[in-house]
């Protein structure tokens, strides 16, 4: 059986060995938080998990179906079918198949991996009632309710009373209420706005949105947490008052990226910190130290510009690259022009489809863009080549989730037996493309087996 173990030390170092182990373990009743599907050797069994593994850093890959790797307690959060205060599963073993996806439910962000040899699936066991959380309506069981009929023709008022789920995020919506743009493309700055916001479906459990206008200075007109239910806040929008004055957007991107996303103005720790900047033309003051700082604040500043500057006003425009100095990150991604305030109700839904797109969020200072990985791999003769293939797969699937470049997160290898050798640095690659394949070109050692001596050499090389 094939077994991976986490080391992680103080110093932020995050060892991962893999060995291959051929025996097997009875089946721990009640489990941790971190134990694995391919810990369990019965199928149907029903196991415990305690409370609080929401909390934990658990590996999940996979949605619905999850490789065997998995932490089951993390995946019966994801699949939502245990609650924070924990509770019985039943796990289901399966066979193991090809891609499995990543996706974020219930605050667990499970990965993708290419391939594993097994699988699990998780459902309640039929005799536990479902009172097992304060919120029974986060189960995903197809068994439990038929999920056809209000996926068929879903009640708008229904959808938007408790949030969507699948976007959890804290967004901060600044808007341009300058002299620029004026009272009528104003108003139709509102109507979009509201249909973003409608769009976006606020609720106590999905995002939650406060807004910023941008004038001579910054005015926050409501905080994160001031309107949660959609009714509130379409009424807020709607009273929004017409400022005037200059275009002082990087004034509003420094006031917001200062102090609107701390916990006592409403932002909720663990979700990821959005703003969304709307300027009507050009910016009448610089952006770059302004989105500097919210970048360092691990924002993710979207740009949306409406009315771009035409060839002859380009020279009154003060900073010609300031949608490229603004976003959090210059790939595309972040940038988003639209032609007229007349025509942006078909621009509302592909934007909220980016400010959701969990996966795409680069910017939010997390172990996803921020982190130095060093991955420690058992090479002895033990784990045999086979075995050994499989794990760089398994590896490589790991990196691909994070953000590798020259500015965000870094892996390194070090292959041990009873001698070790290091295979890459944290730095010699700054390319997830060129990084991943020197993860699956390292060549198998055979010999021995000597961990700890690999712990300290891999924590020499690697971080000092």
């Amino acid at each position: 059986m094939c077994r991976l173990s986490v080391v992680l030390p103080l110093t932020g170092l995050f060892v991962l060995i893999a060995s291959v182990l051929g025996s097997t373990s009875s089946v721990p009743d009640p489990i941790t938080c971190v134990t694995r599907g391919a810990d369990l050797t019965q199928d149907g069994v029903v196991v415990l998990c305690p409370p609080g593994c929401s909390q934990w850093r658990t590996s999940v890959f996979g949605t619905g179906i999850y490789a065997a790797v998995s932490s089951v307690c993390g995946a019966a959060v994801h699949r939502g079918v245990l609650g924070p205060s924990g509770g019985p599963v039943k796990v289901h073993k399966l066979q193991g198949r090809h891609n499995y996806l990543s996706s974020y439910a219930h605050g667990v962000h499970s990965q993708a991996l290419s391939h594993w040899t097994a699988s699990f699936s998780l459902t309640k066991p039929v005799h536990v009632p479902l009172e097992l959380t304060s919120d029974t309506s986060t189960t995903a069981l197809p068994a439990a309710q038929p999920a056809k009929k209000p996926l068929k023709k879903p009640s708008v008022k229904k959808a938007l009373q408790g949030g969507n789920k699948d976007c959890q995020m804290d967004i901060a919506m600044v808007i341009d209420s300058s002299n620029n743009i004026g009272q009528r493309r104003f108003n139709l700055q509102k109507n979009f706005v509201a249909k973003l916001a409608a769009m976006l479906r606020v609720g106590s459990t999905g995002p939650h949105v406060g807004l910023i206008q941008a004038s001579d200075s910054p005015k926050t007109e409501f905080l994160l947490n001031n309107y949660t239910q959609p009714k509130e806040l379409m009424f807020a929008i709607k009273e929004l008052a017409y400022l005037g004055g200059d275009t002082n957007t990087g004034k509003a991107i420094m006031h917001t990226a200062e102090s609107f996303f701390n916990q006592e103005n409403g932002g909720r720790r663990g979700h990821p910190r959005v703003m969304m900047v709307l300027v009507d033309g050009w910016p009448s003051d610089d952006l770059e130290q302004a989105a500097m700082l919210a970048r360092e604040s691990g924002i993710n500043v979207f740009l949306v510009s409406v009315a771009k500057p035409a060839a002859e006003e380009l020279g009154m425009v003060r900073d010609k690259d300031f949608m490229k100095k603004a976003v959090c990150k210059d790939n595309g991604f972040f940038s988003y022009s639209i032609p007229s305030w007349f025509s942006t109700t078909k621009h509302v839904r592909p934007l909220t489809q980016r400010l959701c797109a969990l996966d795409g969020l680069l910017c939010s200072k997390t172990c996803y863009n921020s982190v130095n990985i060093g991955f420690l791999i058992d090479g002895s003769s033990s784990v045999g080549d086979a075995n050994f293939r499989l794990v760089l797969d398994f590896l490589a699937g790991i990196a691909r989730s994070f953000d590798i470049s020259d500015v965000g997160a870094r892996i390194g290898a070090v292959q041990f037996t009873y001698d070790q050798r290091l295979e890459f640095g944290l730095f010699d690659y700054s390319n997830k493309e060129e990084a991943i394949n020197a993860l699956r070109r390292i060549p198998y050692m055979a010999g021995g087996t000597s961990t700890g001596s690999a712990i300290s050499f891999a924590t020499q090389k690697l971080f000092r």
